[in-house]
């Protein structure tokens, strides 16, 4: 028996819906760029803007910082010539693992490396040893959670409706949708993430007593 394949959402089917959203035709592509003395241009202009408020949503949404996209305690290593670390632009957010508690380090990107304000060096962006750090990374939009793909478009598409469509009434109806997607997105994530203000850092959390247990005996 064949296997069945449901497709997920994409940056076409995305800008699809915003489209909608407005009372736009869909389009088949997103179409190709040209160069011309260094300016990109869509063919579609309509669809090129359309596509950025869909990458700024992306963005925005990604750089509150999910369970997803957040990780702890990640090594960076100093270039050995430079002592210097890169930081690349899809890291939106980071700090000094353990920052709590550990205040040697107040770390900021600067000049696409790691800068340290406390440092007593000429060079503050030069580290002699690795430095461990909590990041939030941003990911392409088809490697998003489902949710979280669902909540960018419908915020892409309330934007879209305020600069592009003279309707508020439209406006308030998308808001109410993304309003909706909102509260789904945060169900997932307290589910998926299991925050508990009994937790600690080394992953483990308190247990708290349960008297199904007793009563299963």
């Amino acid at each position: 028996m064949a296997t069945t394949t449901i497709d997920t959402d994409t940056e076409l089917s995305a800008v699809n819906s915003i489209l909608g959203a407005i009372g736009q035709a869909p389009i088949t592509t997103l179409g190709t760029v040209s160069v011309t003395d260094g300016i990109s241009a869509y063919d579609n202009p309509e669809v090129a803007m359309v596509y950025n408020l869909l990458r700024d949503a992306n963005v925005d949404t990604q750089a509150e910082g999910w369970h997803f996209n957040s990780e702890y305690n990640v090594k960076f290593q100093p270039d050995s010539t430079t002592k210097k670390i890169t930081i690349s632009n899809d890291i939106l957010s980071m700090d000094f693992h353990g920052n709590q508690v550990d205040r040697r380090y107040d770390l900021v990107r600067r000049g696409g490396f790691l800068y340290d304000k406390l440092s007593t060096k000429d060079n503050k962006d030069e580290f002699d040893t690795d430095m461990y750090l909590d990041v939030v990374r941003l990911y392409n939009f088809t490697d998003l959670p489902i949710i979280f793909r669902r909540y960018i478009t419908y915020r892409a598409s309330r934007v879209a409706a305020t600069k592009l469509v003279a309707n508020p009434q439209l406006v308030k109806l998308l808001a109410q949708q993304e309003a909706l997607a909102r509260a789904a997105l945060m169900e997932y994530e307290c589910n998926q993430a299991d925050h508990s203000m009994f937790g600690f850092e080394d992953g483990s959390s308190y247990q708290t007593y349960q008297p199904w247990r007793n009563l299963r005996r």
